[in-house]
């Protein structure tokens, strides 16, 4: 999907992070936990540490929300993302791949618009403390996973 693009680190993995920005959830966590119908990543897994997929619920040749944590489809298709204009050309995949490489330690000029993206996401943990008791996983799954997709752990909510 992405030819010869060449990005470089300049903060250590996992750290120095914005001050705005404060992921609940690493990538390989939400890779093992089950995002995005396990389809997304399936074909760039060299750019990316291979700890990150040895427990990681994949499925190469479809999205399937049976492997989400919430075995529920909470994806947009990314011609839906597109069409937005939520893609930045150089992570053409979206917002997870723009944080697996942030996660890595590039940095780049789409960080404060992610960022921003990410912390607007926080709206639906308000509606979960609203609408469901603490913790009761079954209550707006579809949500629950949506957050899991921007590294908020919507298991302890």
């Amino acid at each position: 999907m992405q030819a010869g693009y060449v990005y470089y680190c300049t903060e250590p993995a996992g750290r120095n992070f914005h001050s705005d920005f404060k992921p609940e959830l690493t990538p390989k966590e939400m890779l093992e936990l089950g995002v995005f119908g396990g389809k997304y990543m399936t074909d760039c897994q060299k750019e990316f540490p291979a700890s990150w997929f040895k427990h990681a619920k994949l499925n190469p040749d479809r999205h399937d929300p049976e492997l989400n944590f919430f075995k529920v489809n909470a994806s947009q298709p990314l011609s839906v993302w597109k069409k937005k204009g939520w893609i930045y050309h150089e992570d053409p995949r979206g917002w997870f791949q723009w944080y697996c490489r942030y996660y890595l330690g590039r940095r780049c000029v789409d960080d404060e618009r992610q960022i921003k993206r990410w912390r607007a996401v926080r709206r639906h943990i308000a509606q979960l403390r609203k609408n469901c008791p603490p913790r009761a996983l079954d209550c707006r799954r579809r949500q629950r996973q949506a957050l899991l997709h921007w590294a908020y752990d919507s298991r302890k909510i």
